[in-house]
């Protein structure tokens, strides 16, 4: 796995290693000991799936406090453009945002 560091503090892209031949392909799409060595010791307890058609846009979604979450997103099928905000306030990134491309080819995970 390739860890990407972006421009707000704690949003990486992730770039799995895959092997492929000619019967399809396999990735480890996530451990538990690389995360926690890699990026930072994140202890993930659920885990969603969503599924949307063509030009919808899901919205904003954060938590805060004893309610914040980390999310690991990536694309199984198709392709999304995923944007972190940071809305910190007092971050000096507030206000600035990060884009990526998450596809079923890419198979980076956000």
């Amino acid at each position: 796995m390739k860890v990407l560091t972006t421009a707000i503090e704690g949003v990486v892209i992730l770039e799995p290693e895959v092997f492929g031949d000619a019967r399809g392909y396999f990735f480890e799409s996530y451990s538990q000991r690389r995360f926690d060595a890699e990026v930072r010791p994140v202890r993930f307890v659920q885990d969603n799936e969503s599924h949307s058609r063509y030009g919808v846009l899901r919205g904003l979604h954060f938590q805060k406090g004893r309610y914040s979450q980390s999310k690991l997103v990536r694309v199984v099928r198709g392709r999304v453009l995923d944007v972190a905000v940071d809305i910190r306030r007092g971050s000096p990134t507030f206000g600035r945002h990060v884009a990526v491309e998450l596809t079923e080819d890419n198979k980076r995970q956000f």
